[in-house]
């Protein structure tokens, strides 16, 4: 058999394979004893992953989600409001984040992948020693932009808004505090209410949690299929979290 028939019988056998994988991946499960309606712990700063939010569902609702392979998402009414933010705040970080990680010919940015939410929802619990600090940043970013460019920031041209955002860099510690979690927001689990769709993993090229890997998915030059599922969606890892408390 040549190496052209060997790679494309490969192919072909890990094809057949996926759907076997797939279920392997929801029967890896620990055996821990723990209480059905044990609530997932809140995460704080310096937790997996970074300062991100528990989803507040029960071990035996997360659980039974992860079990079906449904991803654990904010309801749609609730992904459009701010939570935390006024009007006037979400509308200066949208603009920001757009500006951080933007919208180009390579593909979708910040905005996509709700990092502006993935903030607000963080600065009511992971993030709640960095609200004033987003109220002071998110005031002093329309007082230089207004005084620079002669409008608030959101209402500026984006290289204008860029020129404003290359200027508090050097001046304002603000700027790097939203710049890393924007990019939080952007490229972090779903779970937390950012990365929207996959876009981020997507965008790096990550093919998301997986926990088995054939030898055809590790040869140089292939690109594994994408896997866009959250690690919350696997019984394994929800119960590790819990086990840990953390």
């Amino acid at each position: 058999m040549g190496h052209r028939q060997r790679t494309t019988a490969a192919s072909e056998a890990d094809s057949a394979l996926q759907p076997v994988i797939d279920r392997r991946e929801e029967e890896l499960v620990e055996r821990d004893a723990i209480g059905p309606d044990q609530e997932l712990p809140r995460y704080r700063p310096g937790d997996i992953g970074g300062s991100f939010l528990s989803s507040g569902l029960s071990r035996r609702e997360l659980l039974k989600r992860a079990i079906a392979g449904v991803a654990i998402a904010v309801p749609a009414s609730a992904q459009d409001t701010f939570e935390n933010l006024s009007p006037a705040e979400a509308t200066t970080l949208e603009a920001i984040v757009a500006r951080l990680i933007p919208t180009d010919e390579n593909g979708p940015g910040a905005t996509e992948a709700r990092a502006a939410h993935y903030i607000d929802r963080a600065l009511a619990d992971a993030l709640a020693s960095s609200r004033k600090a987003y109220a002071a940043g998110l005031a002093d970013m329309n007082t230089y932009a207004q005084r620079a460019k002669g409008a608030a920031f959101a209402e500026l041209e984006p290289q204008d808004q860029d020129a404003v955002l290359h200027d508090m860099e050097d001046s304002s510690t603000f700027f790097d505090l939203v710049r890393t979690h924007t990019i939080e927001g952007t490229f972090c689990d779903p779970h937390y209410g950012g990365n929207a769709n996959f876009v981020g993993w997507d965008l790096i090229g990550y093919p998301g949690v997986r926990v088995i890997v054939t030898a055809d998915q590790q040869r140089l030059g292939v690109s594994p299929r994408p896997v866009h599922r959250s690690a919350y969606d696997f019984e394994r890892f929800v119960k590790e979290v819990i086990r840990r408390g953390r």
